[in-house]
């Protein structure tokens, strides 16, 4: 089963048949995945297995059932999850409230702070793929896409706070904030469980909710208006719902993805993996939350 993440799933953060397995290897006897799920049996790895990250030399090398994991130096924690992230979405804070304040979104600079809006997305994009492509993480990169993408939201959270509802980007930010936290708790408490069905479920309910998007923009193009009303009204209040839902559901994934990754004995290095990709399902979840309070506002 690969992770929701497009970054995950290109490295050992993935999930094959069920399994918390990383890049889909079989056991050479027929056997179960390498890197079975360590939660099958409650201990740090399950019987027979071997851990993933065996080369490298600081990761736990004793994958017997039960056994002690005596990790060492350079391997990933969840320190260093939370710090890679505060660094990558405080990235995204400080050059989305610059932006902000230097890309004024009045009538007389609206269209040039736009364009330069849409010029950080398409490079933000541009920077994500070469991320999720790369056989390593580099911080400088997702440092930099960081930067980019909070010069788009900046100045579209400044326009919906302009034009559409004065206050509701705060109430965003706050609303992505309860959703992380509400999620997290759900999580650590077993109330998420996070398994092939859940995965398959997800993955089929975003492929959905994206194709639904893309014809509601090509209507928009080429007919115009609001395409088939997917961004407005009620069903723009029910297609926001469905958005946020599947970005909590995205950050379940991504918990669990984590998790894996320093059970086994991740490099360190892949702290910043996992914090491009937290980064990326919190922009997806605020922008949805932004969309969603933007209608339900303009509606009143």
């Amino acid at each position: 089963m690969r992770s929701s993440n497009p970054v995950f799933s290109r490295r050992g953060f993935s999930r094959d048949n069920g399994t918390a397995g990383f890049n889909g290897q079989q056991s050479q006897a027929g056997g179960p995945a390498v890197g079975a799920n360590p939660y099958a049996t409650g201990t740090p790895y399950a019987e027979g297995t071997t851990n993933p990250y065996a080369t490298n030399p600081y990761a736990p090398q004793d994958t017997q059932l039960g056994a002690p994991q005596q990790a060492r130096g350079n391997v990933m924690t969840i320190d260093d999850v939370v710090s890679r992230t505060a660094m990558t979405l405080g990235t995204v804070v400080l050059t989305a409230v610059l932006s902000w304040f230097l890309l004024p979104v009045d009538s007389a600079n609206l269209g040039k702070s736009y364009g330069i809006a849409i010029g950080a997305a398409l490079v933000a994009f541009v920077l994500a793929m070469v991320q999720s492509f790369k056989r390593k993480p580099s911080p400088a990169l997702i440092l930099s896409y960081a930067a980019f993408e909070g010069v788009f939201l900046g100045v579209i959270s400044a326009a919906v706070s302009t034009y559409i509802a004065d206050g509701v980007v705060m109430q965003a930010v706050l609303g992505t904030m309860a959703v992380f936290a509400g999620v997290l708790i759900a999580y650590k408490m077993g109330w998420i469980r996070v398994n092939r069905r859940f995965y398959g479920f997800v993955m089929a309910a975003a492929m959905g909710f994206m194709l639904l998007m893309v014809v509601n923009l090509l209507f928009a193009v080429f007919a115009g208006g609001d395409g088939l009303g997917f961004r407005s009204g009620g069903l723009g209040i029910l297609f926001g719902v469905i958005g946020v839902i599947l970005g909590a559901c995205f950050l379940a994934l991504d918990f669990k993805q984590v998790e894996d990754g320093v059970n086994y004995g991740a490099p360190r290095e892949e702290a910043w993996l996992a914090a491009f990709g937290l980064t990326m399902t919190l922009v997806w979840i605020y922008l949805e939350m932004l969309r969603l309070l933007s209608i339900l506002q303009g509606d009143d």
